[in-house]
């Protein structure tokens, strides 16, 4: 029987054109330069600390040109706890506590940073332009070597600013973490397949109206693209009511839902577009006289024309920038009825950010394609929306897993969200960090509450450690 189905090669597909100095270059001139993240661990950050990451990216994205992308990817990908259980010298309690974590799940968070210089022209197309409804992409020519060297200069501006904040810390990928090598895989064959592991060929890939599959992961995608699924009020943070007390907050960033309390395979896409904000505000200027004209045959013009007057007040009032923002989840799973459960959750997750959970299915390739690492100029323009750079930042994930500390000596805790066991030093390492002065530990609580059970473990692997241990017990 002939098969009647359309197919394309992925190589006649394929956006990218090449990687050369740490820059992934497109077929249509874009030119991308790729940071690895690494955000303040989760439960560690006040208030007054969330504002000020807040400031510094607003900061940061400001010193961008015209026409630039800022595309910030965060993946949450499940993984299973695997113990050291080859260490001999394990005492029996070490090898129990290691033999009940093992395989424990939990989701492993990295972070990735593209900055995009594209062109008025590309920033402007919509979906029947992406490099997908196209049967041959002809290769562009770079754009001039003076607007190269101005956006690779804001480039390093913008990581210094990041890197100077002490909250976040950027680290430029090389050619090879990008494109990957022999027995590697990089960052955009990584993306191509969902997986955080070496991928030794690529999948099929299924595009359709009803959804999309790579291999056997079906997708689901829930987008933020239009100002009526957004919440009324948008803030740097939220309280954390779980592990909040009357007296106490646990604070996390406001995208939080959609990040490490999401518990399922997904990626968090948060794009900025940076248009010329002058042009920007003239075309809203041009948009509401109309309204204004048009007032006395509909009264939802002259709503529309007091949103617009609202909007440009505010720019000009306190000189804010215009740019337009997408943000979008895309989560996998292996079979359908798995699918379903991770639209319910996705879409509650969404609905405790007060946003209205939108399913997309018709623009899920092509909001797939555009996230691939380096093509942030093929994304449709029609799925983003106007804001400024202030209210966009409030959406972007600010916060990341628990990591071991890099110090041997330590003791092993557990993560609040998963339970699995981490490494942490209370000891050594606070004092070379300047946090404490000592070593002294102090152990307060009600009764009941675990002083003694922590302590004995405490004592215990201090102990084994080779750790002088001196008891003294007074009752009062």
């Amino acid at each position: 029987m002939r098969n009647i189905r359309k197919s394309s090669t992925l190589e006649s597909k394929f956006p990218l054109l090449a990687v050369e100095q740490g820059c992934i270059i497109s077929k249509d001139g874009d030119i991308t330069v790729a940071y690895e993240v690494t955000l303040p661990e989760i439960f560690t950050v006040t208030s007054q600390e969330y504002e000020s990451v807040h400031a510094v990216w607003c900061k940061a994205i400001k010193v961008l040109p015209d026409y630039s992308i800022v595309h910030k990817q965060d993946w949450f990908v499940k993984e299973n706890y695997a113990p050291d259980l080859q260490n001999s010298d394990m005492s029996f309690l070490s090898r129990s506590y290691e033999r009940h974590f093992n395989e424990r799940p939990y989701l492993h968070h990295q972070c990735y940073l593209f900055l995009t210089k594209t062109s008025k022209e590309r920033m402007a197309h919509q979906s029947n332009f992406s490099t997908l409804c196209r049967g041959h992409i002809i290769p562009k020519g770079i754009k001039d070597k003076e607007t190269v060297a101005r956006f690779l200069d804001a480039v390093e501006q913008f990581a210094r600013i990041i890197n100077d904040s002490g909250y976040i810390s950027l680290r430029r990928l090389t050619d090879d973490e990008i494109t990957g090598t022999e027995r590697t895989t990089g960052l955009v064959g990584k993306y191509l397949s969902l997986s955080t592991e070496n991928v030794q060929c690529l999948e099929d890939m299924e595009l359709s109206a009803s959804g999309m599959r790579i291999g056997n992961k079906h997708l689901c995608l829930h987008t933020l693209s239009q100002t009526e699924d957004l919440p009324t009020e948008v803030s740097t943070d939220n309280r954390f009511e779980r592990l909040s007390t009357d007296r106490s907050d646990c604070r996390l960033s406001f995208a939080a839902p959609v990040g490490l309390l999401l518990s399922c395979n997904h990626i968090y896409n948060q794009y900025v577009f940076i248009d010329n904000s002058d042009e920007t505000l003239q075309k809203f200027e041009k948009t509401a006289r109309n309204m204004h004209s048009l007032s006395r045959y509909s009264r939802q013009n002259a709503i529309n024309k007091e949103w617009i007057d609202e909007y440009l007040n505010e720019a000009h009032s306190q000189g804010l920038q215009s740019v337009r923002a997408h943000f979008n989840v895309l989560a996998w799973g292996e079979d359908m009825e798995e699918l379903k459960h991770l639209r319910n959750d996705v879409g509650s997750q969404l609905a405790s950010m007060e946003c209205v959970p939108r399913h997309n299915t018709v623009d899920c390739p092509t909001l797939f394609w555009a996230a691939i690492p380096g093509n942030e100029g093929d994304f449709p323009s029609e799925e983003s929306f106007h804001t400024f750079i202030e209210q966009s930042v409030c959406l972007f994930t600010e916060e990341t897993n628990y990591m071991d500390s890099p110090s041997p000596f330590g003791i092993k805790m557990a993560d609040r969200i998963s339970g699995k066991p981490l490494h942490i030093d209370i000891s050594d390492l606070p004092m070379r960090k300047g946090v404490t002065t000592n070593r002294n530990k102090f152990v307060l609580g009600p009764s009941g509450s675990g002083k003694s059970f922590f302590m004995n473990h405490l004592v215990r692997q201090y102990y084994e450690q080779g750790t002088h241990v001196m008891p003294y017990i007074e009752d009062y």
